[in-house]
């Protein structure tokens, strides 16, 4: 049995820290500082760079909105520790009809890649 919680540490955050990391790249943040921003590696931001890892969910418009106006409020220096807005981001994500989502009966679906997958 695949817990919904289990799809937002495995899916949705990563996805959330990929999107973050692509939109400071977006940004002209390199790299390395993009990874310091976000409290991860740089292997790691060159891994979501290149789909190897957080790729698999796909955001709506309005997701995406949240994450570009989180990335440049942390390039600018607006926001000192990102964890509430990701958290924030996250319940936008649940909120719908999706993994986590209160209306959901434990049948995790979100979208992904342009499927629907079922847990």
């Amino acid at each position: 049995m695949k817990l919904p919680c289990q799809e937002v540490v495995w899916e949705i955050l990563p996805a959330i820290r990929s999107a973050l990391a692509l939109e400071l790249i977006n940004l002209d943040v390199s790299q390395l500082d993009s990874a310091k921003l976000l409290g991860i590696a740089p292997s790691a931001v060159s891994q979501y760079r290149s789909k190897k890892r957080g790729y698999r969910v796909v955001f709506d418009d309005e997701i995406m909105v949240a994450t570009r106006k989180l990335a440049k409020d942390m390039k600018e220096g607006r926001v000192l520790d990102p964890a509430p807005r990701i958290c924030e981001i996250c319940r936008m994500i649940r909120g719908g009809t999706g993994a986590c989502s209160p209306d959901n009966d434990n049948k995790t679906c979100f979208e992904t890649d342009g499927e629907i997958q079922n847990g």
